[in-house]
């Protein structure tokens, strides 16, 4: 029912800046949460950031201050502006729709993943 579709990834030197998109279908985007996870080489996927269908924003603490998470209902989009790049950033990068339906259970849907690679 919902497909995501990320970009925006690439090959950056440390201290540079990358922004991610992930563009949704569907006519119900608005009504979900949102977030961005990780997963680098040898570890578990890692939620990165979030945002509420009503727009709170909730960051782990190795990206605060750093990376900014925003939606734009209006182009079915989230994005991931990600400043201040480090090598630990370096991971493959994870769309995420959750909503949880107060009578039909829970939509979950991921994304393909986009490699963001910070290396000098």
């Amino acid at each position: 029912q919902v497909q995501l579709v990320e970009s925006g990834g690439g090959l950056v030197q440390p201290g540079g800046s990358l922004r991610l998109s992930c563009a949704a279908s569907g006519s119900i985007f608005s009504i979900y949460a949102m977030g961005w996870y990780r997963q680098a080489p040898g570890k578990q996927r890692e939620l990165v950031a979030s945002i509420t269908s009503g727009g709170s924003t909730n960051y782990a603490d190795s990206v605060k201050g750093r990376f900014t998470i925003s939606r734009d209902n209006a182009k079915n989009t989230v994005y991931l502006q990600m400043n201040s790049l480090k090598p630990e950033d370096t991971a493959v990068y994870y769309c995420n729709a959750d909503r949880v339906w107060s009578d039909s259970g829970r939509d979950n849907y991921w994304g393909q993943g986009t490699q963001v690679t910070v290396s000098s």
